[in-house]
C-alpha cells in the first residue's frame, strides 16, 4: 500500500515541476489497459477451469476480437473525447444522443446497479484470500478489520490520486502510473506461481497432460466440458467483447486517459501479448490442484494454496500481493469512474431541480469525495452481508451482462447515424428491464428472499413469462438466457425508436458534430478563425461567463479559466469581439464546464445561463442563413462539374427547409400578434369608455348631493347627512 502510494506521488511531484504536460508514454498506456484483469481472472479463472475446462477462454477471446478492430472502434472515441471533452461512458452515450441527461442517468444507474455488487466480489477477493494465508476466521474482529483497512486505504488512494480535482478529464499520471505497477505485480506473482506449479511440483505441461489423462480428468483441456458449450462460447465471447469497450474503468482508461490516438496501435499488440501471458499458467494451476486432491469448492483459491502446501511461504505472500493488486486497481478505477457519473448525471441534476440544495453546486468536489465513500462503504456491506451467498458468486458474469447493454447505443452512436436519443433510451431502458428480470429477479429467488414459484410457475402463473424461460425458451444457462432475450429487445427497441422518430434541429446538427468529429483526421482545435464586424462588448460577456462558472467552481478558478479562454482566443486584450468569438467562447465555455459537471449538465446549465439580445440573434441567424448559402452554391457547381453524386450536402438542404419552415412559423406567430394587439386596442377602448361613464354618474352623484343639501340643510334635528351617498358613490 505504501508503495502504491510513493510511486503515485513521485509521479505526480514530476509532472507538476514540469513546464509542459507530458504527452504520455505508449507502453504506460498499453499496460494501464491491463486493469481489465482483476481478482476475478487472478482467482476465478483458475476455478473456472477446473470446472469447465477450455471455456473460460471466451472470457477472453471476445477480448481479443474487440482489440483488433480498437483502431476502427476505440479510435473514433477517442477523437469524440477530444472534441467534448467527454469523462465518462455515460457521458459519451449521452452527449451523442442530444446531451440527454435522462439517457446519461439511465446509463449511470445500470452501471451503478450492475458494477457496485462486483466490487464486493474484488473486496471478498481480499478479505478471504487474507483470511486464507493467516488462517484466520471468516467472521470476527479479525473479518471485520481486513474488511475496513483495505476499504479505507481504496477510499484515500481514490481521493488523493484520483478525485482531488473537479475535472476528471485531467489525466491522472500518478494513479495510471500505480496501476501499471499493480499490473506488473500481478502478471508477475501469478507466472512465479505458475512456473513453481509447472516445474517444481511438477515435471512440465506434458507431465500435468498425462496426469490427467490417467486421474479422468480431461475436462480441464476439453473444450466442450459443459452443456450446450457452443452457446456459452458465444456468449461468453459476445459478453467479453462488449466489456473490453464498455466496462466504466475500461473505458476510463482507454479514451478518457488516452493523450495520443497513436498509442492505441502500441496497445492493440502489448495488451493481447499481456493477456496471453497472464492466461498461459491457468490451467496447470488447475489441474494442479485436482491432481493433489483439492477440494474442487476451493478451486478459485488455488493460486494461493498450492504453494502454501508445499511450504513456500514467500511464494504464497507473493501470490496475494498478486491478488491484492488485481483486486485494487480495478476498485480504485472503477470507483473514480462510477463516482464521476453519478455526481454529473444524478446527484447534480437533482441539486438543479430543488431550489434549496442549489448552494451544494460549489460544493460538487466534496460531494465527489462523498460518493466516493458511499460506493466504498457499500461495497463492502454488501461482501460482508452476502459473502458465500449465491449473489455473489454469480455477480462477475451478472455485471458483465449488465455492460453488455450500453452496446447498442454505444456502437450504433460511432457508426449509424441515424440512431437517435429515443430510439438509445427506448433500448437502453428496455434491455436493463429484461436484464433485470431475467438474472436479478432469479438470483434474489435463490436467495431465499422471494418464493420459488415465479421461476417455476411465471407471475400470475403464466409460464410464458418465466425469468429463465422467457416466451417458451428452454435449455439455455441463465447467463445465455439473458444475454438472447436482453439484446433482442435493446437493438430492437433502439432500430425501431431510431426509424420512427424525427429529431430536432439541434439533435440533428450535433449528431452531424459528433460523427465528423469521430471520422475527422486531424486533431480538434481550441479555436477557430473570426469574422464579422467586432461590436459585442466583451467585459459583460467575461463577467456573465465568470458568474456562471463560480456556480460550480470556486471564484479563483473560474477567473482562471475565463481569461485562459479569453487568451486562447485573443481577444483578452480587446474591448470588443465578433459574434463568431461570442459563439466560440460560449462553446469553450461549455467544455470547461463539462469537464467539471459532464456535457450533459454543462449543456442545460449554459442554456439556462446565457443570453444572446436581439441584434446578436439577428446576426446568428444571418451568418447561419450565409452559410447554408454558400453551401448549397459549392453542391450545385460540384453537381454540374461531376455525375457522381452528391458527397454528404444532403444535411445542408434539410437544414434549409428547417430555415424555411421557421420562416414560416415565424411569420404564423406575427399574424397571432397582430391578432392579439387587435383585441387588446379593442380592450382598452372598452376600459375608456367605462372610465368616462364612470366620471359622469361620479359628477352626478356630486350634483344630487349639492341639491338635497341645500332642501334638508335648514331642518332642525340636522340629520341629513351625505355620508351615505358618499359611500354609495364611492361603491359606484
Amino acid at each position: 500500500m505504501g508503495l502504491l502510494f510513493a510511486i503515485a506521488q513521485v509521479v505526480e511531484k514530476r509532472i507538476q515541476n514540469r513546464t509542459e504536460q507530458s504527452a504520455g508514454n505508449p507502453w504506460i498506456y498499453a499496460l494501464s489497459l491491463a486493469v481489465y484483469f482483476t481478482s476475478w481472472t487472478f482467482y476465478g479463472s483458475v476455478g473456472f477451469a477446473a470446472s469447465s475446462g477450455m471455456l473460460f477462454l471466451g472470457v477472453y477471446a471476445g477480448s481479443l476480437i474487440g482489440i483488433a478492430l480498437w483502431w476502427i472502434t476505440l479510435k473514433r472515441m477517442v477523437q469524440a473525447k477530444e472534441t467534448f471533452r467527454i469523462t465518462s461512458i455515460a457521458d459519451f452515450i449521452s452527449t451523442r444522443y442530444n446531451r440527454s441527461q435522462k439517457i446519461a442517468a439511465i446509463v449511470t444507474s445500470i452501471a451503478l446497479i450492475g458494477i457496485v455488487p462486483y466490487i464486493s466480489l474484488q473486496l471478498t477477493a481480499v478479505i478471504s484470500s487474507f483470511e486464507l494465508i493467516t488462517n484466520s476466521p471468516n467472521s470476527g474482529s479479525e473479518h471485520d478489520l481486513a474488511g475496513w483497512l483495505v476499504t479505507m486505504f481504496m477510499i484515500g488512494f481514490t481521493i488523493i490520486f484520483g478525485v482531488r480535482r473537479l475535472d476528471p478529464t485531467e489525466r491522472h499520471q500518478g494513479m495510471i502510473a500505480a496501476l501499471v505497477a499493480e499490473c506488473l505485480v500481478k502478471l508477475i506473482a501469478f507466472s512465479a506461481v505458475g512456473v513453481f506449479v509447472t516445474y517444481t511440483l511438477f515435471d512440465g505441461f506434458g507431465d500435468i497432460l498425462a496426469r490427467l489423462k490417467d486421474a479422468n480428468l480431461e475436462h480441464v483441456v476439453s473444450f466442450t466440458a459443459t452443456e450446450n458449450s457452443a452457446v456459452m462460447w458465444i456468449t461468453l465471447i459476445i459478453l467479453s467483447f462488449s466489456a473490453v469497450h464498455n466496462l466504466p474503468r475500461q473505458f476510463h482508461v482507454s479514451v478518457v486517459e488516452n493523450s495520443n490516438r497513436n498509442h492505441i496501435k502500441t496497445a492493440m499488440w502489448l495488451f493481447p501479448l499481456y493477456m496471453i501471458l497472464i492466461n498461459l499458467f491457468v490451467v496447470p494451476i488447475a489441474a494442479a490442484g485436482l491432481l493433489l486432491g483439492m477440494s474442487p469448492d476451493n478451486a478459485d483459491f488455488f493460486v494461493l494454496l498450492l504453494p502454501q502446501q508445499a511450504g513456500s511461504s514467500g511464494l504464497t505472500l507473493l501470490a496475494f500481493i498478486g491478488g491484492f493488486s488485481a483486486a485494487t486497481g480495478m476498485i480504485i478505477i472503477t470507483t473514480m469512474t462510477l463516482s464521476t457519473m453519478a455526481s454529473n448525471h444524478i446527484v447534480l441534476p437533482a441539486i438543479e431541480r430543488i431550489p434549496k440544495l442549489r448552494f451544494l453546486r460549489s460544493y460538487l468536489l466534496q460531494l465527489r469525495w462523498l460518493v466516493v465513500s458511499l460506493i466504498m462503504v457499500g461495497s463492502l456491506w454488501f461482501s460482508k452481508e452476502f459473502a458465500g451467498s449465491y449473489i455473489l458468486v454469480a455477480i462477475g458474469l451478472i455485471s458483465f451482462v449488465a455492460v453488455l447493454q450500453f452496446s447498442p447505443a454505444l456502437f450504433g452512436g460511432l457508426f449509424w447515424k441515424k440512431g437517435n436519443s429515443l430510439g438509445a433510451f427506448l433500448g437502453l431502458l428496455s434491455g436493463f428491464s429484461i436484464w433485470f428480470y431475467s438474472l436479478v429477479i432469479p438470483t434474489f429467488i435463490k436467495q431465499g428472499w422471494l418464493s420459488t414459484h415465479l421461476l417455476t410457475e411465471g407471475p400470475w402463473q403464466i409460464a410464458m413469462l418465466r425469468p429463465e424461460a422467457l416466451f417458451g425458451l428452454e435449455g439455455l444457462h441463465p447467463i445465455s438466457h439473458a444475454v438472447f432475450w436482453s439484446m433482442v429487445f435493446n437493438i430492437g427497441c433502439y432500430i425501431i425508436g431510431s426509424i420512427i422518430f424525427s429529431p430536432n434541429k439541434s439533435e440533428r446538427n450535433l449528431t452531424a458534430e459528433f460523427i465528423s468529429a469521430m471520422t475527422s483526421s486531424t486533431q480538434s482545435k481550441r479555436a477557430r478563425p473570426t469574422g464579422l464586424d467586432a461590436y459585442i462588448l466583451l467585459p459583460p460577456k467575461l463577467e456573465e461567463a465568470r458568474s456562471l462558472l463560480s456556480n460550480y467552481l470556486n471564484d479563483d478558478k473560474a477567473e482562471s479559466e475565463v481569461t485562459t479562454i479569453a487568451e486562447d482566443l485573443q481577444v483578452l486584450d480587446k474591448s470588443k469581439i465578433t459574434i463568431i468569438e461570442l459563439v466560440e467562447f460560449h462553446r469553450m465555455v461549455e467544455h470547461v464546464l463539462a469537464g467539471s459537471i459532464g456535457a450533459a449538465s454543462a449543456h442545460k446549465a449554459i442554456e439556462n445561463t446565457i443570453r444572446y439580445n436581439h441584434k446578436e440573434e439577428s446576426d446568428l441567424k444571418a451568418l447561419y442563413s450565409h452559410i447554408v448559402t454558400e453551401l448549397q452554391t459549392t453542391e450545385k457547381e460540384s453537381s454540374s462539374d461531376s455525375q457522381s453524386g452528391t458527397t454528404g450536402y444532403g444535411l445542408i438542404e434539410d437544414l434549409q427547409t428547417q430555415i424555411d419552415d421557421l420562416e414560416d412559423m415565424v411569420s404564423s406567430q406575427q399574424k397571432q400578434i397582430t391578432t392579439l394587439e387587435s383585441k387588446l386596442e379593442s380592450r382598452y377602448e372598452e376600459v375608456f369608455k367605462y372610465r368616462i361613464e364612470s366620471q359622469k354618474t361620479k359628477q352626478d352623484n356630486a350634483l344630487l348631493r349639492a341639491e338635497l343639501k341645500q332642501i334638508f340643510g335648514n331642518r332642525e334635528d340636522g340629520s341629513f347627512s351625505g355620508d351615505d351617498d358618499e359611500e354609495e358613490s364611492k361603491n359606484t
